[in-house]
Formats: structure tokens, sequence, C-alpha cells
């Protein structure tokens, strides 16, 4: 008996092993079959894998895994699955390739958005240094003594002098101012800023107003008042404008919060540096002291044409109050011309005029930028329909000064004081 198990004998052990076989052909010959590899037809391109399933291997020596043996490999199977992200093989070429994501542009949107507020601001701030480095704070207010109280609301002294400072020689000449030494006030104003309105009070240059006591800006050294009576633009010419505040809060009793002054040259400049300025001109007018020579109606004045035109006095009835009528017009147009976008948004324009105004302004040393944007669009209001622009109530003159009135002096400056509506009018 066998001990083989399934009955296996050694005279079948042929059929599985070949050992004992009496054949005379090779034992590989007669079990196996041959299998010969065949060449791929030339010139022929393989098809991608994904397209068919990998061939199996076979071998020389004639086993051939095609039956029973298991790769792994699925047909069209990559490496690193994913959404059309991953990497694998499959490309067109059956070589390796990388997937491209699709764009997030939701994410390049707040990529870019976040990029332009970097750069606004960077260079909002930089505008900022560089404007403010370019104001000259030389008027020292802590040396008015005697100042009366702070009322509600921001009040402005706003000054233009003539001074000629930076000027050529063709420059007067053109612009007519002369060639006198130092530098006098040409105008002067209150620009009230308030709850109610901006307020733009003149004061005439001819004003009849006491000389105070006070403290010399450069020596420091205290002048005691005289109960000397004269011309407000003397006060400015005997010790500049602090002695000018000092002279304005004594005749009025309100108090100056801050002090801006601007020369003739400074003055065309901010005009040709927005192209100009608009005004309506309700009749001609004529002076040669000052160059003007103007027609009725709607007209575009140049720097030149502006500075005759609110300089102008001997061509009036009224001389010093008519021109400070004039005066207040102009200052209203420019400034309600220059803050539009057109010249807001356009560094072309808005660098220049900047650069103009800010080379020639004279301001106190507590004035920032943030006080004068407010003056200039308070100014700006004054023709918005929400101000209200007037001369100093007058009640006669000494023959040759304005004399204010008193009574109404004292109503106006307690109506700004409380920052309530104006109802004193001027003349």
């Amino acid at each position: 008996m066998s001990d083989r198990p399934g009955g296996w004998t050694d005279d079948n052990r042929d059929d599985r092993y070949g050992r004992g076989s009496d054949s005379t052909q090779p034992e590989g010959a007669r079990v196996m079959r041959h299998v010969q590899r065949q060449p791929a037809p030339p010139q022929q391109r393989p098809a991608p894998p994904q397209q068919r399933r990998p061939e199996p291997p076979r071998y020389a020596d004639g086993y051939d895994d095609g039956a029973g043996y298991d790769n792994g490999y699925g047909a069209g199977q990559v490496y690193g699955g994913g959404n059309g992200g991953g990497r694998g093989y499959g490309g067109g070429d059956g070589g390796y390739v990388q997937g491209r994501p699709a764009p997030d542009w939701r994410r390049r949107i707040k990529i870019g958005a976040l990029t332009l507020v970097v750069v606004v601001l960077a260079v909002s701030i930089g505008t900022y240094f560089w404007a403010d480095s370019k104001l000259k704070r030389d008027v020292d207010l802590s040396k008015v003594i005697e100042r009366p109280g702070e009322g509600d609301g921001t009040n402005y002294l706003i000054v233009g002098s003539d001074s000629r400072a930076g000027m050529s020689a063709e420059d007067k000449k053109r612009l007519h101012t002369g060639s006198a030494e130092g530098k006098r006030t040409d105008s002067m104003m209150i620009l009230h800023d308030g709850s109610n309105g901006p307020t733009l009070i003149s004061l005439p240059r001819d004003s009849n107003v006491e000389i105070p006591s006070y403290k010399g800006s450069d020596s420091g050294k205290l002048y005691p008042g005289r109960g000397r009576f004269t011309k407000l633009n003397a006060a400015y010419a005997e010790d500049g404008p602090e002695l000018l505040v000092r002279t304005v809060e004594f005749n009025t009793g309100l108090h100056i919060d801050h002090y801006v002054e601007i020369g003739f040259g400074g003055f065309a400049k901010i005009v040709d540096a927005i192209g100009g300025v608009e005004l309506d001109i309700p009749k001609a007018f004529k002076d040669k002291n000052s160059g003007a020579d103007f027609q009725a109606g709607k007209q575009t004045l140049n720097g030149e044409q502006s500075l005759a035109f609110v300089r102008t006095r001997y061509a009036f009835a009224g001389s010093d109050l008519d021109r400070t009528k004039n005066q207040q017009k102009f200052l209203a147009a420019l400034a309600s011309q220059t803050a539009t976008p057109s010249t807001i948004l356009n560094p072309f324009k808005l660098y220049p005029t900047m650069g103009a105004g800010l080379d020639t302004l004279i301001v106190d040393k507590d004035m920032s930028l943030w006080n004068l944007g407010n003056m200039f669009f308070a100014m700006k209001g004054v023709t918005g329909g929400d101000g209200t622009s007037m001369n100093m109530p007058i009640s006669g003159s000494t023959g040759g000064n304005l004399v204010w009135d008193k009574a109404k002096v004292k109503q106006l400056v307690q109506q700004l004081n409380n920052d309530e509506k104006v109802t004193v009018s001027g003349n």
C-alpha cells in the first residue's frame, strides 16, 4: 500500500514531475508549450496605460503569468489618486505628469484687494508726512498774552500778506506788486467753523483799532498799552502775526485758535496749479495799481489775474469794503473748485497744488494738516449754502479809518462763542 496522499503511486509520478519518463523528448519540451515573444510592430506607438490593461510579463524560461499571476495593476490605475490634482502615470504619452488645479479666483481677488489697500495706505501716509514737512510753523501763539476764553467751534485768522519773498524782479513786474521791503497785511479774515455752518468775516485793513499791551515776539519784552488807535494792518507791520492776533482778540473778545498766512507769490501759484478759477464778474472794472482789467461775465482767471482781482480797491466806490467782498467771493470759489475729485484724485494736479500752497503758507505751531484741511473745507462750505460771509459791522469812520459797530460786534462774538446761527449783518 502506498503511503502518499490521494492514492498517488510511483506509477503516475511522471504525469506531474516527469521523473522516470521513457520519452525521447526533453521534459520541458514535452510538458510546457514554448511561447515565443513577438516583436512590436515597427513605428507603432503603444497605447496609454489607462486605455489598456498592462501586458503581463513573459519570461524566457517559458513561464507565463498571464493565467494565474495577479500583478495588482488595473486598467488606467494611477498612484496618488485625487480629484485630478494628484501625481500619477497616465499622461497622453504614458509618462509621468503633474495635474494642474483649477484657479482659486476668490483667493486671488482677496490678495489683489489687500495689495491695493496696502499701496493706498502707503501712498497716503507718505503724502501726509511729505505735506506736513512743508508747513512753516513760524507763529507762536503762546507768546500772545491776556487771551479771551475759548468758545465753541474753531476760529481761524486768515491773512493775505503783500510779501514778495521768493519773487524775482520779473515776477514783481508781471504781478504788479512793486518792490516794497518787508511785508504788510493785504487782507484779513476770521473763519469760524462750527455746527451751524461756517462764517467768514472780513476785517478791513483800515479798521480803527486799539493797540493793546503785548509781549515782543522776538525780544520777549512787555510793551504796555497806551490807548493808541491805528489801522489794523499797522499791528502786523509793528510786531508781526503775534501782535496782530493779540490786537484782534483784544478788540473783539474772540479767541483765535489758528493762524494762516499766504503771500502774493504763493497765491498766484496755487491758482495756476489748479488751472485757474472760474468767476462771474457782475460789472467790468479796471485799475492800473493792481493791473486789473476785467470785462463783465463768467471767465477763468489765472494766477496773475486772480491776484489783481483780490487786490483792487481804488476802482470801487466802497474802496476797502468792496475789496473785502471780492476777496471772500474769490477765496470761496478757489476752495470750491480745488476740493473736487478731478484735483484730489489726480496726482498730477494734487501734488503741484499742494506744493505751491504749502511752500508759501505760514501757520501757527499747533496747526496740523487735519486742521488745515478742516479750514479749507469750511471755506468751501461758505459758498455751498451752509455758510455765511460778511464784513465786520461798521458804524462810521474817523475820516480815514473805519469804526466798528461795538454793539453788533459784541452780539456777533457772543453768537460765535456759543456756536449759534449768526443773525448779525455786516456792511
